[in-house]
């Protein structure tokens, strides 16, 4: 890779992690369905004005836009908002390479390996470990249980999400920024349905007549770092590049989150949930690496 795609790259991933402390920061002075509804709204407008829209059927555009941007930041800002920690959050949802793994074995009847399954037992077994481990930000309790399966749900809905990119692709050739702006009006509506319906009228007119200056900073993060410039970089990317390439500097993101919330948040973690953090990142790089491990011995004999 050229010095400079390695930069962009690197870019991307600490935008991406720094992006679950800026969630945070936002879940302050807003309720969660609101803030994401606004997040995509901006992503779409006025973007949607000059940018073409992307060459595919309406029902892969409602099903990017359902997964990968509802599905996912309904049950993360929501866990967020519920106190999961935002460094804890990066990590968690990295649980979307394991999902994405298992439905590609069952929609596109691709195969799992020896060190994917092995992976997800590792991972799985850190998960367990982590929801068992005391905070010290919580007064020595367990992380919470419902914000860490919602942290989960939102890793489920990313892993869908890449299905169907990956059929998206497939099928047609569709520019991931044209991709991401057109998919970003999908959202937008059923955000500000669960708004009305869980918040009420009252407390969304008091949250938009009262909205901060961090809340309104947050937004144009979230819409234009996080998502317009992370996605369109690293789609750009991954088209340029070989996966392999470019997909392990993802393992960055939770490693940055977790730094960046002990540094802006003042997130501690406990020693256990230090060692569960580990047995996760091990879990993650068997299996993204575990592949190579039977040829390094071929190599030798």
């Amino acid at each position: 890779m050229r010095l400079k795609d390695i930069l962009l790259a690197l870019s991307v991933v600490v935008a991406w992690g720094i992006n679950f402390v800026v969630i945070k920061v936002g879940l302050h002075g807003m309720p969660p369905f609101l803030l994401a509804g606004l997040r995509f709204a901006l992503v779409a407008f006025p973007a949607v004005c000059f940018i073409k829209p992307p060459a595919i059927a309406l029902k892969w555009l409602v099903a990017y836009g359902m997964t990968i941007s509802f599905g996912q930041f309904a049950f993360l800002f929501l866990a967020i908002k519920l106190g999961m920690p935002a460094g804890i959050a990066s990590l968690v949802l990295q649980a979307q390479a394991f999902f994405t793994m298992m439905f590609a074995g069952v929609f596109l009847a691709e195969k799992l390996k020896w060190h994917h399954l092995a992976g997800m037992l590792i991972a799985c077994f850190g998960m367990l470990l982590l929801a068992r481990a005391a905070s010290p930000a919580q007064g020595g309790n367990a992380l919470p249980l419902v914000p860490l399966l919602l942290t989960l749900g939102a890793a489920l809905s990313w892993g869908l999400g890449n299905i169907t990119n990956k059929v998206i692709a497939q099928k047609h050739s569709a520019p991931m920024l044209s991709l991401v702006v057109w998919s970003a009006l999908i959202p937008v509506g059923p955000f500000f349905f669960c708004a009305w319906l869980i918040d009420g009228p009252t407390v969304i007119q008091q949250s938009l007549a009262n909205i901060s200056t961090q809340t309104v900073l947050s937004l144009i993060y979230l819409s234009f770092l996080a998502s317009l410039f992370g996605y369109a970089i690293w789609g750009n990317l991954l088209k340029r590049y070989e996966t392999w390439r470019i997909a392990p500097l993802s393992l960055l993101v939770p490693v940055v989150g977790l730094i960046s919330a002990n540094l802006l948040l003042g997130e501690t973690l406990s020693g256990a949930q230090v060692a569960s953090a580990m047995v996760i990142i091990a879990g993650l790089l068997v299996n993204m690496f575990g592949g190579f491990i039977p040829r390094l011995f071929a190599a030798r004999a």
